[in-house]
């Protein structure tokens, strides 16, 4: 991008408001305060190299500022600038091979501007004023970049001054035109990361801008009312707005409201509404209120649902619905699968069942007796939780009914015999349970669908003392409840028993050859 167009496009802007005619005043006693904008042009001086006054260089990055500047006399202004541009250089090849950095940059200062048009030079009133500026503050850059193949980034804090020069062009008796030129020694060596050769700060910078600079209005009418201010009770009244005598904005039904505010200016009213009344205190003005009478809510235009819904009263077929519940157009809640059980008490909304099964589909009796008759075709090799191949064909019949009601959880309990220790019974039947229970879920069951107990020998149904008991008390049985629902196991059952950990084995002792009992023979 080429910056000569711009600056030629400005000064013929300047020079064009030079020959305008207009009686105007510059910031002055009466115009104290003056805040300005501008649009600028960053350039740079240091170790790497320079492109100072170079205008055609198409690859630069505008920036822009701003200030405050306050008239002390004719002759002098006090300001405090701002300015931001993200400035990149690239180094001639020739001087540095691969050579280039990147500042974010900013300055913030403080300065006195000598105004030639003091009406000694110049008349304060000239359409054309110049003037010359000086000051100092802060020089704040964040630089990162490369020479060569030593990559830098540095954080840059320090103090710089500046000296500056432009001329400033009035359009109007408080609007002006800016063109300004100014150099800036930032106490770093740090931007392009190059060291000088003596303790010179080398880093330098030239910012040209282009700016509009708007003078504040005197203080003797502030609020523009016809009132002044040292009689003006009620300062700040927007511009164009009638006022009495004192200042104040006009208030026909003297509801506190002035007028100029006032939605309902005849009509007593409330400040929270705009000076419009609201008969039953909702907080909705009656002109906008469907139902003045009864408090309601502004989704509602002012009609009541008194059962949060969302749909109102007059129109609710099912009043007093709990909080939160979805419900139809009609106010009634949802039942998506249409049993009857809406979906907030709908254990199984997308599947229809009796409300005495919450809502979800009862098992079939063929199911129930599939599920009595499992434990009969469980069998696991001798003392050990391995499941004889026996067991498949049962376990997958099984694993086919989860897949029927997928809004059931399966509990699975094993049992054993007294023959032997306790604990032992305990951890066989616990690992029983557990084996069947990773075959169903090799078949694709969800984990957390299936629930697997041992209870050992502490729930027998048949009698330890006879074969045929102990044959019955060694068992799986398989159990469906809904899932949420307490465990049917556990139901029928309790919790089962806490498995104690294993004693750790005492070292052996030497015993002299004794006669050996003939082994136990187990499960």
């Amino acid at each position: 991008m080429n910056c000569k167009p711009i600056l030629a496009a400005g000064l013929l802007f300047g020079g064009l408001v030079a020959a305008a005619s207009t009686d105007a005043q510059a910031q002055t006693a009466d115009r104290r305060t003056a805040l300005s904008a501008n649009v600028g042009l960053l350039q740079c001086s240091g170790n790497m190299g320079t492109d100072f006054w170079d205008l055609g260089r198409t690859d630069f990055r505008v920036g822009g500022g701003g200030g405050i500047t306050r008239y002390l006399s004719p002759s002098i202004d006090l300001g405090i600038y701002g300015y931001y541009e993200t400035y990149r250089f690239v180094a001639d090849p020739d001087k540095f091979k691969n050579a280039a950095f990147e500042a974010r940059t900013g300055f913030v200062d403080f300065g006195f501007k000598l105004k030639l048009n003091n009406g000694k030079l110049l008349k304060e009133d000239a359409r054309v004023q110049p003037y010359l500026m000086a000051g100092g503050g802060a020089f704040l850059a964040n630089s990162n970049g490369n020479v060569g193949s030593v990559n830098f980034f540095n954080q840059i804090r320090r103090l710089d001054a500046f000296g500056a020069a432009g001329l400033r062009f009035r359009v109007t008796d408080a609007l002006f035109f800016d063109l300004q030129t100014s150099q800036h020694y930032p106490f770093t060596d740090r931007v392009d990361n190059l060291e000088a050769p003596s303790d010179k700060f080398y880093d330098r910078f030239l910012l040209h801008t282009l700016g509009l600079t708007y003078a504040l209005p005197g203080a003797k009418d502030t609020d523009e009312d016809g009132v002044k201010d040292k009689l003006d009770k009620c300062p700040g009244t927007p511009k164009g707005v009638a006022v009495d005598l004192v200042g104040c904005p006009l208030d026909r039904d003297m509801d506190t409201v002035p007028d100029y505010l006032d939605k309902c200016p005849d009509e007593k009213g409330l400040v929270a509404l705009d000076g419009c009344p609201d008969r039953d205190g909702d907080g909705i003005r009656d002109s906008d209120d469907a139902c003045p009478d009864q408090p309601g809510k502004a989704e509602f235009k002012g009609c009541p649902d008194t059962d949060n819904d969302g749909v109102i009263d007059s129109a609710d077929k099912c009043p007093g619905t709990p909080a939160g519940v979805k419900v139809d157009a009609t106010g009634c809640p949802l039942d998506r699968d249409g049993d009857g059980v809406p979906d907030y008490q709908d254990k199984c909304p997308d599947r229809a069942g009796p409300a005495s099964n919450q809502g979800c589909p009862e098992i079939k009796a063929e199911t129930k007796k599939r599920l009595s008759e499992a434990t009969k075709f469980i069998q696991f090799e001798f003392n050990k939780a391995v499941l004889k191949t026996s067991s498949y064909p049962t376990l997958d019949q099984l694993a086919a009914v989860m897949v029927e009601y997928p809004d059931y959880t399966m509990g699975i309990s094993a049992h054993a015999d007294d023959k032997g220790e306790d604990n032992y019974n305990l951890r066989l039947s616990d690992d029983r349970a557990a084996s069947a229970r990773t075959y169903m879920l090799s078949k694709g069951v969800p984990a957390e669908r299936i629930v697997s107990h041992g209870y050992g020998e502490t729930k027998p149904i048949g009698d330890n003392k006879t074969d045929a008991g102990r044959a019955l008390n060694r068992r799986v049985e398989f159990d469906l409840y809904l899932t949420g629902d307490p465990n049917a196991s556990e139901v029928k059952y309790g919790p089962a028993p806490a498995i104690q950990p294993e004693a750790p084995k005492a070292a052996p002792v030497k015993k002299a050859p004794a006669k050996k009992a003939p082994a136990r023979r187990r499960r």
